[in-house]
């Protein structure tokens, strides 16, 4: 059975980093972080196996003698055991960029053994440190990255309170909108547009899709709705995007139904890569305060920005059937992408989506 694994950088996330010459190479220089020590403790207790992931420029040679490093790595591994931290493996990689070796991070040459064991649960372990290099570790790992800055209780609140959720505000000469989702949370929230037949399709989603759901918008709807739907459309997109993470564990395709006369269909991947087909005859050109162009230019910016390929089609009918019918679809889809599947590590050939 996969477990969740924390990679954790150590100088300047675990321990201080010199400013003068970056190396901790004696017990005067060796600081832990503060609060570090409760952290991982917390983060153990939780059920996260520890793993140290560090460059360590030129160490070995005569400008860091490894008995210089050991003074101080040898120091700091006794306080973390005494305080009953254990880290399953330390992994040091001793180059210099120049050197263009495989294991200096983000390079993934010091975990590939591991990663190939299958221990790993993707979807619940976490690259942590405080530099870019990190997270471009977590990139190539197919993880999420979390870039330390002097937070650790607040990487614990991350960690153990766990729920897929983002939030995206987006506000313009145009339009001002604010869009939260939870995909862990059943159907609840408030939706409010200023368009009554757009906030009843939108309840669809929330409702149909069974997530947590909050929109907020507003705009000139003096002029028409084209704006704010489109903005809507965008901030939904990022929201799914973002709310997904690394979508590791997911079922990733999912729909038809009927909606009374209308056969409406939707069929979803969160591919990671964003197209749109919409097949549909309306048989109105206005479904209460919406102009049904509008419903195309909908889900094509959420396509785009949820980064999804999604294909929607509607048998001819009744024009409220028809619009109605097709976000239900596109809900359910949804629900159905989003589930996790925990049998599965990535629903993908490639490794992550």
């Amino acid at each position: 059975m996969s477990t969740p694994y924390l990679f954790i950088d150590r100088d300047g996330t675990l321990i201080e980093e010199p400013i003068t010459d970056k190396q901790v190479d004696s017990l005067e220089k060796l600081s832990l972080l503060p609060n570090v020590i409760p952290a991982l403790l917390q983060l153990q207790a939780a059920g996260y196996r520890l793993v140290m992931v560090s460059n360590q420029d030129g160490l070995g040679t005569d400008s860091f003698p490894t008995a210089d490093f050991d003074i101080a790595q040898n120091k700091m591994m006794e306080i973390f055991i005494s305080q009953g931290i254990s880290f399953d493996e330390v992994l040091i990689c001793p180059h210099f960029d120049e050197d263009n070796c495989q294991c200096r991070k983000p390079k993934t040459g010091l975990l590939n053994e591991l990663m190939r064991s299958g221990k790993v649960d993707l979807s619940r372990s976490y690259v942590i440190g405080d530099r870019q290099t990190d997270i471009g570790l977590a990139q190539n790992l197919c993880i999420e990255g979390i870039l330390y800055d002097n937070n650790w209780p607040a990487i614990v609140t991350k960690l153990t309170t766990q729920d897929r959720q983002a939030c995206v505000t987006r506000n313009t000469k145009e339009t001002q909108i604010s869009v939260a989702a939870n995909l862990d949370q059943s159907a609840n929230g408030e939706i409010n547009t200023g368009l009554g037949f757009f906030d009843h399709m939108l309840d669809q989603i929330r409702t149909h899709a069974n997530i947590g759901l909050n929109i907020k918008a507003s705009g000139d709807l003096h002029i028409d709705e084209h704006h704010l739907v489109e903005d809507v459309g965008i901030a939904l997109g990022q929201v799914l995007k973002s709310a997904l993470g690394t979508k590791s564990q997911i079922a990733r395709y999912g729909f038809s139904l009927p909606m009374d006369e209308c056969k409406a269909e939707c069929q979803l991947d969160l591919s990671g890569r964003a197209s749109f087909v919409l097949n549909a005859n309306f048989s109105r050109e206005k479904v209460g305060d919406l102009d049904v162009q509008m419903v195309e230019h909908f889900f094509k910016s959420l396509a785009d920005n949820a980064q999804i390929s999604l294909i929607l089609r509607v048998s001819d009918g009744n024009c409220h059937h028809q619009v109605e019918g097709l976000f239900k679809a596109f809900s359910r889809a949804l629900r159905m992408a989003t589930a996790q599947d925990l049998q599965q590590q990535t629903a993908s050939s490639k490794g992550c989506l």
